[in-house]
Parts: C-alpha cells; sequence; structure tokens
C-alpha cells in the first residue's frame, strides 16, 4: 500500500511495475540488468479518488496519461540510477508527489475590478506617451 494523505492510499492491486533494461551508462551491467522501472497506476479504477481528483489528475499527468476515457492510468518510467530498487523509489515518489498535487482542489478566482487610482494613472501615462510620440512627427507644412 502506497500512502499518499491521511485519507488516500493507493492499494497495491491498483499498481503495477515492470522492469526493462535501462539505457545510457553502466557498460556490460546495462545490457544484462533490468534496471528500469514502468509503473503503471490505475487511476481511473481507483476507489480511494474522487471524480475531481481523478479529472486534476488527468491533466497534471500530461504525457504520462495512457488510455482512453473511462480506463485511464497514469504511467510514470524512471531509469536515473543503476539500481532497480532505487529508481522503484523514485517512481513511487513520483507518483506520490503527482497524486498530491490533484488532492489540493484550486482556488476559486473571484474577479476584481481595478481602483479608481489605477484607472487615473493608466489613463495620465497613455496620454503623456501619446504626446511625446506626436512630439516625434514632423510639422505639416504651414503649420510652425
Amino acid at each position: 500500500m502506497l500512502r499518499i494523505s491521511d485519507t488516500v492510499a493507493i492499494q497495491d492491486w491498483e499498481l503495477t511495475e515492470q522492469f526493462t533494461r535501462s539505457s545510457g551508462p553502466g557498460g556490460q551491467n546495462v545490457n544484462k540488468v533490468s534496471t528500469a522501472v514502468e509503473l503503471r497506476f490505475e487511476a481511473e479504477r481507483s476507489p480511494s479518488l474522487s471524480a475531481p481528483v481523478k479529472t486534476r489528475l488527468r491533466r497534471l499527468a500530461g504525457h504520462r496519461w495512457v488510455g482512453e476515457e473511462g480506463s485511464g492510468a497514469v504511467l510514470i518510467r524512471v531509469e536515473e540510477t543503476r539500481h532497480q530498487a532505487r529508481n522503484r523509489e523514485i517512481a513511487r515518489d513520483r507518483l506520490t508527489e503527482l497524486v498530491r498535487a490533484a488532492l489540493v482542489a484550486p482556488k476559486r478566482r473571484v474577479p476584481t475590478k481595478p481602483t479608481m487610482g489605477s484607472v487615473r494613472r493608466r489613463l495620465q501615462a497613455k496620454a503623456k506617451r501619446s504626446e511625446v510620440k506626436a512630439g516625434r512627427s514632423e510639422p505639416l507644412p504651414g503649420e510652425d
């Protein structure tokens, strides 16, 4: 079980780990040992996440979200270290952070109006800028 918060915990059946060979440095070790981990979390089927949390998770996951509507999952691939156990920990940490971020509901934006003073200052700045630009042009023939 992967504990996310006091109220949310991901059960073992919701997670699938697959180990593959990693790319990058490591010599012959890379060709022999499967150290990279692909952690798959069946988010759409998870009973511990509410519908709004699943929607936010889908948006936050971005390209890591795989599957169609109704059968989505989060796929996290880690091949940073040469150790399978460490890559596994990193993948689980990333999943935990992603789900924690999805648990936080965004604050509702309250639309506000600009203050009278800020409107006045903006219009004064526009008028001043207009005068500066108007002063750059050449006078029309007959005007002095």
